[in-house]
Order: structure tokens, then C-alpha cells, then sequence
């Protein structure tokens, strides 16, 4: 595994970042048309359709080039890729569909806000359960992060005020938290691609099995929502999780969260141009102080960075 973030890994996550706040949009106008389960569905499955050409197409011919030895290591790769896109899978189909069903009581930047709390989430998941350290500063930015998330989501200071939508947002992160933590893993011993459409079709399987039994689909409804759901299928999961899963095999879990937390700012930018949302004073304040965390952490990786590389650089003997 890569030890240190690489400017491309942070050039993919940002991309990845822009397509997801804007596909927060296309998730908020969807649900005006379908339900939960069908959006997500639906959207699911497309993801993964557009997908596997890609992935048939790119083994036809690396297949054509390979030894005996080369194809059954190819085979054994395929199979762990297989049972790691499962275990991806499962974990977005709860994040993913807890998250469409609190379009019903919150707003489309609010929602990426909340969500984007995973970014806290990963270090204190990771000094509980996988030992790691992590400087001072990262603790900073973490309550700095649960301040403004306490901005965002209380509209007093009374704890009644957090709405349901705001609950499920806050449950869906802890997906995504776990999400990030084993691609961070799992990316680096699988074909990004592969990884992610076997991920989706899991994801949309189950969920479309979930949209038959608690819903009634109707084909009606699904093309009312059809560019929403072209959208936020074919950008979002069949482009954005596949450049999430390329771009964390150059980057830190913990540093690849942060950045695709920008995806929160986006989304703002999005709802407020397309949808023509607004936020209150305190939940703009809390948008800033989240923002202004973000801002920290990377500040701080950027300055960390360079001061190894210069430690190395004088530790190096001259020629």
C-alpha cells in the first residue's frame, strides 16, 4: 500500500468530490418523481451496467497477452476482487439508501454537509479498532467538524430541533466511514474498476429487490425522474466510485476523506444555482466552520509533507 498521498490521488478524490456534490441535485429532484428504493435502485444497477463493458473489454485483451501462470493469478484476483466488491456493496446499499430517504425531511446541502462528517469519523475509527496515530492537529480539526455540524443541524440550541433527516444523514456517514476504511485496504490488491462495478451491482440488486417488496415502481414515474437518475447513476456511481477507488490507491484513508469532503461545498454550490436553496445564518455558520476544518487538515498534510521531503532530501548523501 502506498505510504504517502500523491497530488494525482488528490487531483481524482476533488474530481470525484465535484461530481458527487453535484449529484446530491440529482438525488433531490429524483425523489420529487420515485421513491427511495426505486431511485436508488434503479440508479444502481445503471452504474454498473455502464460499467461492465468497460470491464469485459479491458480482460478480452489483457487475457490475449497473458501466460498460464499470469491467467490463474488472474483467476484468484478475480475471485478476491469478487468477494471484496460484495462486502463494498452491502455497506453502500445501507449508506446510499439511508441517505435517499432523508431527502424526504431535510434539503439537498444540508444532507451533504451531515454526510460529509465521515471525514471525522475515520481517524477515531481508525485509533479504535485499527491502532493507528494521528497527529494533534487532526483532533483539532475533528471538534472543529462536530461544531459546525452542530450549527448545521440544530436550528436552536435545543437537541429537540435535529430532524429525522438529519439522523439518518448522521447513520448513512458511518457507512460511508466504513466504506472508505476498507478501500483504502482493498484498492490496492484489486482492479479499481472491476472493484466498483461488482460493488454497485450488489448494491443495486439488494436494493432493487427492497424497491419490489416496499414499493410498487412504475415505469411512469421512472422516466419522470430519468435524467436524474441518468445523471447520479452514470456520474455518480459509474464514474465518481470508480475514481474514488483509483484515487485512494494513492491516498491516505484518513487525508481521502477530507478531500472528498469537499463534496459538501459542491453540493451547496449546486442546490443553490439549480435548486435555488438558501441556508440560515447558523446553518452558514456551520458550513464555514466545517469548511474551515477541511481547510486546516489539509494545510497541515501539505505543510507535513514538505517537511519530510525535506528531511529525506537532507538525509540523502551527495553524489
Amino acid at each position: 500500500m502506498t505510504g504517502k498521498t500523491q497530488f494525482k490521488g488528490i487531483l481524482i478524490l476533488l474530481l470525484t468530490a465535484i461530481i458527487w456534490g453535484s449529484s446530491f441535485v440529482a438525488q433531490d429532484l429524483g425523489i420529487d418523481n420515485v421513491q427511495a428504493f426505486t431511485f436508488m435502485g434503479v440508479r444502481t444497477i445503471l452504474g454498473s451496467i455502464f460499467l461492465l463493458p468497460i470491464v469485459l473489454v479491458r480482460d478480452f485483451y489483457a487475457k490475449r497477452k497473458m501466460s498460464e501462470q499470469e491467467k490463474a493469478d488472474f483467476k484468484i484476483n478475480n475471485k478476491k476482487t469478487f468477494f471484496y466488491g460484495i462486502i463494498l456493496g452491502i455497506i453502500v446499499c445501507f449508506a446510499t439508501n439511508i441517505q435517499q430517504f432523508a431527502f424526504y425531511y431535510s434539503s439537498a446541502g444540508k444532507i451533504a454537509f451531515i454526510t460529509a462528517s465521515y471525514m471525522f469519523f475515520v481517524p477515531v475509527v481508525g485509533v479504535l479498532f485499527l491502532h493507528k496515530k494521528y497527529p494533534f492537529i487532526t483532533w483539532i480539526c475533528v471538534l472543529l467538524g462536530f461544531t459546525g455540524l452542530y450549527f448545521l443541524s440544530f436550528k436552536t440550541n435545543s437537541f429537540g430541533s435535529l430532524n429525522k433527516g438529519d439522523v439518518l444523514t448522521f447513520i448513512c456517514s458511518l457507512f460511508f466511514c466504513a466504506q472508505i476504511l476498507l478501500i483504502e485496504k482493498f484498492s490496492q490488491e484489486c482492479d479499481g474498476i472491476k472493484l466498483s462495478c461488482i460493488e454497485f451491482f450488489t448494491s443495486g440488486i439488494i436494493t432493487c429487490i427492497l424497491m419490489f417488496v416496499f414499493e410498487k415502481p412504475e415505469w411512469t414515474s421512472i422516466k419522470a425522474a430519468g435524467g436524474a437518475i441518468l445523471y447520479s447513476g452514470i456520474m455518480s456511481c459509474g464514474i465518481a466510485y470508480t475514481l474514488q477507488i483509483i484515487g485512494q490507491k494513492y491516498c491516505e484513508a484518513s487525508i481521502a476523506s477530507l478531500i472528498m469532503c469537499m463534496e459538501s461545498v459542491f453540493a451547496v454550490l449546486s442546490a443553490a444555482i439549480i435548486l435555488h436553496e438558501r441556508l440560515t445564518l447558523r446553518e452558514g455558520i456551520g458550513c464555514i466552520i466545517m469548511f474551515t476544518a477541511i481547510l486546516i487538515s489539509q494545510l497541515y498534510d501539505i505543510a507535513k509533507n514538505k517537511k519530510e521531503k525535506k528531511i529525506e532530501q537532507d538525509s540523502t548523501p551527495q553524489a
